[in-house]
């Protein structure tokens, strides 16, 4: 089980990668010790080979989780193949919050505004994903956190590393990086230090 207080503050969204192009993140990843989850979303073809196949070689070193989520079903075959964690695009219904609590993974819904926010941690939320982030910006997060208080929201859509800092500034307790966190040469070349130097590059925008 994955313990919240450890949930890493980048998590890596990987979509639309071929199987060895995940492996290959996933073991660059596995050299950074939890600092950096991985989410590997449904829509990719191998999705669940590639949950599968990286916790069994990297399960130890790098949080692995599933995302794009919308139904019980996809989030029970990714539990079975070893995500540690699922998010999703929208919010979640009550039998996938049965589901993470009976599986003890961390259940990690999308909402937008703060109703949606307050209904989706009251329904079993570990955090919620601010989802699209960049639609309502860094300061969204500090206002809302007003009047409801210090809550874990992780900030995901259209994230680079050039406004990644200002949604940690904002109150983003975690932030979710897809297609902009490496240069698409690198992957193509599975270049380990130009893929290794991006991640660097984040790193440096997390707070202490």
């Amino acid at each position: 089980m994955l313990d919240i207080n450890n949930y890493p503050k980048i998590t890596i969204i990987m979509r639309g990668y071929t199987y060895d192009q995940a492996l290959t993140i996933i073991k660059l990843l596995s050299n950074f010790h939890h600092k950096v989850g991985i989410e590997v979303t449904t829509n990719n073809a191998d999705y669940l080979r590639i949950i599968r196949d990286g916790n069994n070689q990297f399960g130890m070193q790098v949080d692995i989780g599933v995302g794009t989520i919308l139904n019980v079903q996809q989030a029970s075959e990714a539990i079975d193949a070893g995500a540690k964690f699922m998010l999703g695009p929208i919010s979640f219904d009550s039998k996938i919050f049965q589901l993470a609590r009976r599986k003890k993974v961390l259940g990690i819904p999308a909402a937008m505004t703060p109703t949606e926010v307050v209904d989706q941690f009251r329904l079993g939320a570990d955090i919620v994903k601010i989802f699209p982030a960049v639609t309502v910006g860094g300061k969204f997060f500090k206002q809302i956190q007003g009047p409801l208080g210090k809550l874990k929201l992780m900030a995901v859509g259209g994230l680079n590393i050039n406004n990644a800092y200002n949604f940690f500034e904002n109150g983003a307790s975690y932030i979710g990086v897809g297609s902009s966190m490496f240069n698409q040469e690198d992957i193509r070349n599975k270049d380990e230090k130009g893929l290794s130097k991006s991640v660097q590059d984040f790193l440096r925008k997390v707070p202490d």
